[in-house]
């Protein structure tokens, strides 16, 4: 029926030149107009692609008859990029012929309501009998028509019933998928269902490492192996309902120039590749170590060798595509244009102490336990003089920071713990002295003594703790939890924070500090956690687990009658990477993840967003294709502007600065979806409860609601 695939073709999969089906007209004999009810017809069903390079009028699928060379259409596209459906040759008295061209406007046809979108797949179910065609799209039938039966007894008996479908021939780029004749008409609907293609996207809420600019182009640290950083891109693979798929498929990663996507070649035969790939610490060429897809998602950790400026200044793209198979559009995807500079060691701000926002001993406490309650939920008297929860606004999240290769980390904490030594040491010997000479000294002469050595002890902490301090800015996510596991069991609460305060105030990012302040308590009632659900063994089983991850989530969130619900927790399990057991890098995963949103959880305006049942204003633990497929009246239609839904990113895991963050996904006055952090700013404090001022944005107007089936687990 349909050509086989070729060496190199993924099956199922056919160009749009390759499309050949024969047609049994017998079988559309009889059929009348009750379709599968009357005993006769066909349909014939495919997934089709079309590229954005098509343009309106041409034909998709030609048809032909027996002896005859004469190509007319069968499907085309519209000038309004409608799908057209034509009656059959030999079949219907309407059927086009040679004299009808393009537009067709003395053709009978019948046409789709929408345009049909191109880059995606749409699934196309055109079902004849004797007298009547039918047009189903995405499984929903769009468009119908009553026609003319042509005589049943032939003039050849031969040939009478040889109609052929062929593909357009190189007019327009399209493909197709699982194209099939189906003798039931009433099997489209599982046709659209069972099989569905699969598609190649970058997931852009998981990018790190990057800056971009206000011209939409990415700006990324390259160049030599002294000042290139890396950066993650992650791609996801998903079938055409947006799912997750997966398959035994590995991805490639390439440089190429932004204008005409040819391939960034090496400057010199000795040169390095223009793409590195970080693997086990260890940087290979790009294009030498693709990467399997696990769960539909594959994260790469790259460095770019090649500058921008030797190159005529030209932009870069990082291209993705599966490996040893044919190059399908719809395989393939291509990052936003990459600017590749090279750039110098930050500069020190000055006046340091006095523009960095101080962390106190009260706010660690309350960053770990909510409100001031402590673990037996009784209050405290603590109050937090800056209330970080105190106002949302909208904000693009974009990031500078890079994933090191983690082999100097532990020089990261040895150098801190030298440099607070010394502090400490220096401290004990002026405060012995304090009060040596008290007694001879005025209140006022005590006062400036002390101030005076706070001010040169503060000075030497700074300079001795510079190379981290940058160190622990410019390294990734994996790198920092790792400096911090060493760092939070050895240091002090104080020292803990003079860390966090400094991080905060030389990355520019706020958001680090909380991370570096929650760190302690994280660790250790992680590891009490771990130690109740494993019971001292290496695995635990996820169902013994999931009562103790509940009620310490509840406990930590300050949640007393809501919990999580089955698909909140197959959202973590998703996390985890796990299966029916979880061991102790599993149970990280999770936890690193599950405990800066439990404290977010636990601050009084998110605490009441998420206690909210009427509407609710927090689904719960939701993906991104979850959040996205909610803000869809259908596959291709988006609902109204200003629609959103909050989320926690499903991506962000402790310490990484928006781990724990909500995230609001709208839908923008330009008809597409945006992803925004919502950025809990003291700076301007607004009354009201945060719902209020969510909807004061001008952007969200109303809350949409994600479809999830109404089952709960509670322990």
């Amino acid at each position: 029926m349909a050509a086989p695939a070729e060496p190199g073709e993924i099956e199922g999969y056919l160009g749009l030149r390759d499309v050949r089906v024969e047609l049994d007209l017998g079988k559309a004999r009889g059929g009348g107009e009750g379709g599968a009810g009357a005993g006769g017809g066909f349909a014939v069903c495919f997934w089709l692609y079309l590229s954005g390079s098509a343009r309106p009028s041409p034909v998709i699928l030609h048809q032909i008859t027996a002896g005859d060379g004469n190509k007319l259409p069968f499907l085309a596209l519209s000038e309004g990029n409608k799908l057209l459906l034509f009656p059959l040759l030999r079949l219907h008295k309407q059927a086009p012929s040679s004299s009808n061209s393009s537009p067709w406007t003395d053709t009978t046809y019948i046409s789709a309501v929408n345009e049909c979108p191109l880059e995606h797949w749409i699934h196309v179910g055109c079902e004849v009998t004797e007298n009547v065609m039918r047009l189903h799209i995405d499984g929903d039938l769009v468009a119908e028509a009553h026609l003319c039966s042509l005589s049943s007894q032939p003039d050849n008996q031969d040939d009478a019933y040889q109609v052929c479908l062929l593909g357009n021939n190189g007019k327009v780029d399209g493909y197709v998928y699982n194209i099939q004749v189906l003798s039931m008409i009433g099997t489209i609907q599982e046709q659209y269902a069972e099989n569905p293609p699969s598609k190649l996207s970058i997931d852009y809420s998981c990018c790190d490492g990057i800056e971009e600019g206000d011209d939409g182009i990415w700006c990324i640290v390259g160049g030599k192996a002294s000042c290139r950083r890396n950066f993650m891109l992650e791609v996801v693979l998903t079938n055409a309902f947006g799912e997750h798929m997966n398959k035994d498929t590995q991805i490639v990663a390439s440089l190429v120039y932004a204008d005409n996507g040819a391939l960034v070649e090496k400057s010199r035969d000795d040169a390095e590749p223009p793409l590195l790939i970080a693997c086990e610490g260890l940087e290979y060429p790009a294009e030498s170590r693709p990467l399997p897809i696990l769960r539909g998602r594959a994260l790469f950790k790259l460095k770019i060798s090649q500058l921008s400026s030797k190159c005529d200044n030209k932009l870069f793209r990082i291209y993705f595509s599966t490996l040893h198979t044919r190059k399908y559009p719809f395989l393939e995807a291509s990052s936003k244009p990459i600017r590749c500079i090279s750039r110098g060691r930050p500069s020190r701000p000055l006046s340091a102490a006095k523009r960095t926002s101080s962390a106190t001993v009260d706010e660690i406490h309350l960053l770990n336990n909510g409100q001031g309650l402590d673990r037996d939920g009784k209050a405290n008297a603590c109050s937090l003089s800056q209330d970080q929860s105190s106002v949302a606004c909208l904000h693009p999240s974009k990031f500078l920071k890079v994933e090191g290769d983690g082999t100097e980390t532990h020089k990261m904490v040895s150098q801190l713990m030298v440099c607070l030594q010394s502090k400490q040491a220096r401290k004990m010997v002026v405060e012995a002295q304090s009060v040596r000479t008290e007694s001879t000294m005025s209140d006022s002469d005590s006062i400036d003594a002390r101030s005076s050595w706070s001010g040169s002890d503060k000075d030497e902490a700074e300079t001795l703790s510079d190379a981290m301090i940058f160190r622990y800015c410019l390294e990734g996510t994996y790198e920092r939890s790792t400096f911090l596991k060493g760092a939070a069991s050895s240091i002090n609460v104080d020292d803990l924070i003079t860390l966090a305060n400094e991080v905060s105030l030389y990355s520019g990012c706020s958001h680090h500090r909380n991370q570096i302040l929650i760190s302690k308590q994280l660790l250790e009632e992680g590891a009490v956690t771990w130690s109740i659900i494993s019971k001292n063994k290496e695995r635990a089983l996820w169902s013994s687990a999931v009562p103790e991850i509940m009620s310490n989530f509840m406990d930590i969130a300050h949640s007393t009658n809501r919990g999580l619900s089955e698909q909140d927790l197959e959202v973590l399990r998703g996390i985890a990477g796990c299966g029916d057991d979880l061991g102790r890098n599993e149970f990280d995963r999770l936890w690193y993840w599950l405990y800066p949103v439990a404290v977010s959880l636990s601050k009084d305006k998110i605490n009441s967003l998420w206690g909210c049942t009427a509407p609710v204003w927090i689904e719960g633990l939701i993906t991104t294709e979850e959040a996205e497929n909610a803000l869809r009246s259908s596959r291709e239609l988006l609902k109204k502007p200003g629609t959103f839904v909050l989320r926690f990113p499903t991506t962000r895991s402790w310490p990484h600065p928006d781990a724990g963050s909500l995230v609001v996904t709208y839908v923008g006055s330009d008809n597409s979806i945006h992803h925004r952090l919502l950025s809990l700013d003291v700076s301007d404090a607004r009354a009201g409860s945060l719902q209020d001022l969510l909807l004061q944005e001008p952007e969200l107007l109303q809350l949409g609601r994600v479809d999830r089936l109404p089952t709960a687990m509670k322990y």
